[in-house]
């Protein structure tokens, strides 16, 4: 669905060129929301994409008079917003305190979800984790993350409460976070970044990132 239909976003864009500060914040009201999103999902740090679409939406005003009306304004906003996404994993490249800042941003995603299971790095790392856990820490997570069998579940299986499942996930979960995070190599991020930008550019594209 359209967020404004063309005859709409025509005279918009005709307007922002001409400097008009309400054509502007028509735009910035309609796209600002999707543009969110996407980069978010990138990026998974609220602040930081908050942050990037605040650039973006600079730089559209700065470069207003360069706008085509003619070509899709959405994929230019797009294209623009992949770019600082990009830019700021340059960034993070040369910076380790902002390479351990996206990696816990990812880790916790991917730590509840099956996604961080599907590379061969990272699953092995993930099993070095758990056997750091205790013997029954390790049969919680077991059940919970690998096999995926809910709280309830579990604790029927293994005869204690499901309080106590609760509380062995959320220790464990800490835990497997913390082991991954101290022990990560250039391979890690990537597997991690990677997956967080899948839809939008591959691993090789992000690998080139990393060392240009």
């Amino acid at each position: 669905m359209k967020l404004i239909e063309d005859a709409e976003l025509l005279f918009l864009l005709k307007q922002l060129r001409q400097g008009e500060e309400r054509a502007f914040n028509r735009l910035y009201k309609t796209y600002f929301k999707p543009l969110y999103r996407k980069v978010f999902f990138m990026i998974k740090d609220e602040m930081i994409a908050d942050e990037l679409i605040q650039d973006l939406f600079l730089k559209i005003w700065h470069k207003r008079e360069e706008i085509d009306p003619e070509h899709s304004f959405q994929s230019y906003l797009y294209t623009v917003a992949n770019n600082l996404v990009y830019d700021y994993f340059r960034k993070i490249a040369k910076d380790k305190r902002l390479t351990a800042r996206l990696l816990v941003n990812a880790t916790d995603f991917y730590m509840h979800s099956d996604e961080l299971l599907e590379s061969k790095e990272s699953r092995q790392l993930l099993m070095k984790a758990i056997d750091q856990l205790s013997p029954q820490r390790k049969q919680v997570f077991t059940y919970c993350k690998l096999e995926g069998k809910s709280y309830e579940e579990t604790s029927k299986e293994m005869g204690i409460s499901v309080a106590t499942v609760n509380s062995h996930m959320t220790h464990s979960l800490r835990t497997v976070r913390e082991y991954m995070l101290k022990n990560y190599d250039m391979a890690m991020i990537s597997v991690l970044v990677c997956a967080t930008i899948s839809s939008s550019i591959s691993e090789q594209a992000f690998l080139h990132i990393l060392h240009s």
